[in-house]
Order: structure tokens, then sequence, then C-alpha cells
């Protein structure tokens, strides 16, 4: 079996210090890049195409999962955080394994075992598992302080204050911003359940809405209502909406 080649993604210059001493009593992990943030750790990734990730969950710019959510590459995830060990369980199935910080050079090496058996023998199972993997980790996000999107290369963070409407489209949602119109693979329900309940409502199966951009509501038909927002656009609000609006306004 050919060296694994890996990258190193961290905010720590410290924590990418030990995994890196620690890969280098492997012969078999060959670390091809290190990063410090997320949006290098993209970039790296696109140009070594590498077989593993030491993954830090907390880090600035664009964390861990935000990372996982916009890569169009599949790598075997170590986590490496110190996220607290019960939220890990939700990826403990389909990562390869965590290490919860401080960890061991024991731990790091269990884990490096898994990650080696994984590739070797899985390899053709990989793709299914970091897709699990990814969808595990958006249902237990939990409320959303931003959405990321990505088109080609280009990564955008949108702050959800900034997000004026979402609108259904097929498989995905657009998104309308300050930022601009971005598509984005979710579905409704994923924004309904997980964007601040306090700041917006689902006026239609079709369209969701920051409160803070109402400019109007008029009636529009007998069961429906017209929502004009501050950016100019007109939303239909359902008579089911039109009673969440209510009950929020």
């Amino acid at each position: 079996m050919q060296p694994i080649s890996t990258i190193i993604i961290d905010d720590e210059a410290l924590a990418r210090d030990i995994v890196k001493r620690y890969s280098a009593d492997f012969q078999m992990l060959n670390v091809v890049a290190e990063c410090g943030d997320g949006f290098e750790a993209l970039r790296q990734i696109q140009v070594h195409k590498p077989e593993l990730l030491f993954l830090d969950i907390q880090m600035p710019k664009l964390d861990g999962f935000e990372l996982l959510e916009v890569l169009d590459y599949n790598p075997a995830i170590i986590f490496t955080t110190a996220f607290d060990q019960f939220a890990i369980k939700a990826f403990e199935m389909n990562a390869v394994d965590y290490l919860l910080k401080p960890f061991s050079k024991d731990r790091f090496e269990s884990a490096v075992q898994k990650a080696i058996q994984r590739i070797s023998i899985e390899k053709s199972n990989a793709n299914t598992s970091l897709d699990t993997l990814k969808e595990n980790v958006q249902e237990s996000r939990g409320t959303l302080d931003r959405v990321v999107t990505r088109l080609g290369s280009k990564v955008t963070v949108i702050p959800v204050d900034r997000i004026w409407y979402i609108e259904s489209a097929d498989d995905y949602v657009m998104i309308y911003s300050e930022l601009g119109n971005h598509l984005k693979e979710k579905t409704m329900k994923f924004f309904e359940e997980h964007l601040p309940a306090n700041n917006f409502v689902r006026i239609h199966r079709g369209s969701i809405i920051n409160l803070a951009q109402i400019a109007a509501i008029d009636p529009y038909t007998k069961d429906t209502h017209m929502v004009t927002l501050k950016c100019g656009a007109k939303l239909r609000a359902s008579a089911d909406g039109y009673k969440k609006l209510r009950a929020l306004l």
C-alpha cells in the first residue's frame, strides 16, 4: 500500500505540531500540507486530493463542520477537537475516529490504524461514509448563525441576519441576501428547523422570510396575504403562514 496522503487542519499551531510529530512515526502517513483555517484547507485539498484529514471542529472563518459541508472531495476524516465528547457521538459511526484534546500518542496511533484499515479495505465505501457524516453533522448543528455556500472555488459565508428570504428550487434552495443570491443543496425543512425561530418564519411551503425585512403585509386573496420585503420582493403567505406571522409579530 502506498503512503496515505494526509492534511492537518487546525487553527492552533501547537495542535498541528503535535499531530505532525505523532504522524512522523508512521511511514504510512505522508503529511502533504497543514492548514490554519478552513479556507486554506479547501485550497490544499483541491491541490493534493488527500486520502486522510485530521480535522479540528472549532476554527474561525470556516469551521470544520462548514468545511465538510462544502467539500466536493471524499477523504477519510479523523476529528481532532476539544468539542464535547457527547456531541461527537453523532459522528462516530461515520467518521473514522475522533481525538478529544488533549490526546495521547497511543490514542493517536489507534485512530491512525483505523484510518489505514478503512482506506485500504473499505475504499469503495468512502463516498457513502462521508455523505452520511455530512448529514449527521448538519442535523446536529442546532440553530444556525451563518450559512456557507459554494459556487466553483468561491465559498461565501452568510450571517443569517443578512439573509432576506429563502425560496425552494427543486432539490435546492435559493438564498437571497445582502451578499447576493446563492444556491444551496438543502431542504426548506432543514432551514425551517435550524434558522432562529424568533427571526425567521416559513410563510409558504416555498418561502421563508426574515421578519426584520418585512415592509408591508396586505390581503391578497380570501385566504392568503402578500408580504412585501424591504428589498422589494413580494411573497405570498398561505393561511397557515399568515397565522405564524401574526403570532410572531
